[in-house]
C-alpha cells in the first residue's frame, strides 16, 4: 500500500512539474490553439497552448515503468498502443500549428490508423489468449474466442474517438478520464491485474497534475495528442484484461458524446433541423447558459456513480 501511495505522488508531483515547464516552451513553440470562430463562448481561448498530452502522459508511463513490479507482455502492449496514438495526435496538433487552422490529419487518415492499431491489438489478444469477457455486475466469464477481433476493433475505434470527442472544455475530458482511470485501477487491482493496475493509476494521478493548469480557465489545453493516447490507453487496458464491457459504463460520458454527434447528423441530414443546440451535447449544455467549470463537474460525477454501481456487486 505505501508503493501505491509513493507511486500515485510520484506520479502526480512529475506531471505538475513537466505541465508547468510545459507552458512556456510550448508558448514559445508557437502552439497555441486555434479556436473554431463558431464556438463564440471559446474566443477567449485563442493561442492558449495545447499538445499539454505530452507531459502528462510521459509522467504516468515513466512512473509506472519504476515502479511496476509485474510488467507482463499486455503491459508493454498497452503502452506501445498508447505512446502510438500519442504520436498520431501529436502529428495531428502539429499540422494544426503549421497549417493556422483545426485542419489536421485527414479523417480517413485517422481511422486508417486507428483500425489497424485495433486490428492488431485484437489479434494480440487472440494469439495470447487474452479472449475472456467478464459480465459487469456478475461473477461470469466467457470466453469468445477469435470473436475478439470485431469486438476489439469495435472497442477502440468507439473508445478513442469518444475521448476525442469529450475533450471540449476546460477540465472536461481529463476530469471525466481521471475518475474512469482510477475506477478502473481499483478494479483491476480486485481482478488482480497488478501491471495494468499500475499504470491506470498513473494515469489518473498524472491527470490530476495536469488539471491543476486545465480547469476552467484553462493554461494548458492535452490538444489530440492527450485524448487520443487517453483513449488508446482505455481501449487497451479494458480490452486485455477481459473488461471490455466495462467501458460503455465508466466510458458513459464518452458513449453521450458520441451518441449526441450521431444522432445529430443523422437528424441533420434527414431534416434540416438540429436536436442539440450544437453537438457533441457538452456544447449544447454550455450554449444553454451552464459554465465549463459545471459541466465538467457534473461529467465527472457521473462517471464518479457509474463506477460506485460496479463496485456494490462486491461490497458484502
Amino acid at each position: 500500500m505505501q508503493l501505491l501511495i509513493l507511486e500515485t505522488l510520484c506520479a502526480f508531483g512529475v506531471s505538475l512539474f513537466l505541465c508547468l515547464i510545459a507552458i512556456p516552451l510550448l508558448k514559445r513553440a508557437g502552439s497555441g490553439q486555434h479556436i473554431l470562430s463558431y464556438v463564440k463562448q471559446h474566443a477567449g481561448k485563442e493561442g492558449t497552448p495545447t499538445m499539454g498530452g505530452l507531459a502528462f502522459i510521459t509522467a504516468a508511463v515513466s512512473v509506472s515503468l519504476i515502479f511496476s513490479q509485474e510488467a507482463d507482455k499486455p503491459f508493454w502492449v498497452t503502452i506501445a498502443v498508447g505512446l502510438g496514438y500519442l504520436v498520431v495526435g501529436f502529428l495531428d496538433d502539429f499540422l494544426k500549428k503549421r497549417r493556422g487552422n483545426n485542419l489536421g490529419l485527414r479523417a480517413y487518415q485517422k481511422i486508417i490508423f486507428q483500425l489497424a492499431v485495433a486490428a492488431m491489438a485484437a489479434t494480440f489478444c487472440c494469439l495470447e489468449g487474452l479472449t475472456i469477457l467478464r459480465i459487469p455486475y456478475t461473477d461470469l466469464v466467457y470466453d469468445i474466442g477469435w470473436w475478439m477481433c470485431p469486438l476489439g476493433i469495435f472497442v477502440f475505434v468507439a473508445t478513442v474517438n469518444g475521448v476525442n470527442l469529450t475533450d471540449g472544455l476546460d477540465g472536461l475530458a481529463g476530469g471525466t478520464c481521471s475518475v474512469f482511470f482510477l475506477a478502473l485501477s481499483l478494479l483491476l487491482m480486485v481482478q488482480g491485474s497488478g501491471a495494468l493496475s499500475d499504470l491506470c493509476l498513473c494515469l489518473f494521478a498524472a491527470l490530476g497534475g495536469y488539471l491543476v493548469f486545465n480547469t476552467s480557465k484553462a493554461s494548458l489545453f492535452m490538444g489530440d495528442t492527450g485524448s487520443l493516447s487517453l483513449g488508446g490507453f482505455a481501449s487497451a487496458t479494458a480490452l486485455f484484461t477481459g473488461n471490455a464491457l466495462l467501458i460503455p459504463i465508466l466510458g458513459i460520458m464518452f458513449v453521450l458524446s458520441s451518441i449526441s454527434v450521431i444522432l445529430q447528423v443523422i437528424y441533420y441530414k434527414k431534416t434540416g433541423r438540429r436536436i442539440f443546440l450544437m453537438a457533441p451535447i457538452h456544447h449544447h449544455f454550455q450554449m444553454k447558459g451552464y459554465s465549463e467549470g459545471k459541466i465538467a463537474y457534473c461529467y465527472a460525477v457521473v462517471t464518479a456513480v457509474a463506477a460506485l454501481t460496479l463496485f456494490l456487486p462486491l461490497v458484502p
